[in-house]
């Protein structure tokens, strides 16, 4: 994919990206799996920045309560696929992308045919059972991950490479989802969730130009009521 020089014009004045950086970016190919909260910003950063194919994952169709944080999509959208609709969002930012939107689950059976053609997997979701398994078929098939979790006021990020530390070494054994309280028990503070997710898209960037500092065998985590902010590092 040929980039336009014009538009990537401030990525391309950078001399750690400059048009080699650019042009990685623009051949890269990203598979966000949840189009919601976390996607929203990811999808936006990314399609804008010139992220040559997005994959878009959601099986879910937007409902009211979603737009209080979901800013990719609009009230227009009420019903719609959040793929669909994020898909159309994201090629109105830069319609010179390729956006693939699928309107399925990504579980046991659709996983391994979904990541196959992506060199990067964007963990948007607010399952923890669709976390664990984003994290194993990735580490199975060695496909690197952005991960980000956002509960009511904090969040957190980390990114796997193979041979990095993956989700159960760092957040242990997997719990039942009945384990772990979900934004619709508890709540979620909407502009934290377009901060993690920002955070998560330079990740993606960082790794598609090619760029040094990416937080593998660390945890990033974020309090936004004291903005409190730790790196840990994993051994």
């Amino acid at each position: 994919m040929t980039i336009d020089k014009d538009r990537f014009a401030r990525h391309i004045l950078l001399n750690e990206v400059g048009e080699l950086g650019q042009q990685r970016i623009a051949n890269t190919r990203v598979l966000v799996v949840g189009c919601g909260g976390l996607g929203s910003p990811v999808i936006m950063y990314l399609a804008a920045a010139g992220i040559g194919t997005l994959g878009l994952v959601d099986c879910d169709r937007l409902e009211l309560s979603n737009l209080q944080r979901q800013i990719i999509h609009t009230t227009f959208n009420l019903g719609e696929y959040k793929a669909e609709s994020a898909k159309t969002r994201a090629l109105a930012i830069n319609p010179n992308i390729l956006v693939k939107s699928y309107n399925l689950c990504f579980d046991e059976n659709t996983a391994p045919s979904l990541i196959k053609d992506y060199d990067i997997i964007v963990d948007c979701t607010d399952r923890t059972s669709t976390k664990y398994l984003i994290n194993d078929i990735c580490v199975k098939h060695n496909k690197p991950f952005v991960h980000a979790g956002v509960l009511r006021f904090s969040g957190n990020v980390f990114t796997f490479l193979p041979g990095t530390a993956d989700y159960r070494e760092i957040f242990g054994e997997q719990p039942t989802d009945n384990d772990i309280p979900t934004a619709s028990q508890v709540g979620i503070w909407a502009p934290l969730v377009g901060v993690i997710g920002s955070i998560q898209a330079t990740e993606v960037l960082k790794f598609a130009a090619q760029l040094n500092g990416l937080l593998t065998n660390k945890l990033l985590t974020i309090d936004s009521l004291t903005w409190q902010t730790h790196l840990i590092n994993i051994r």
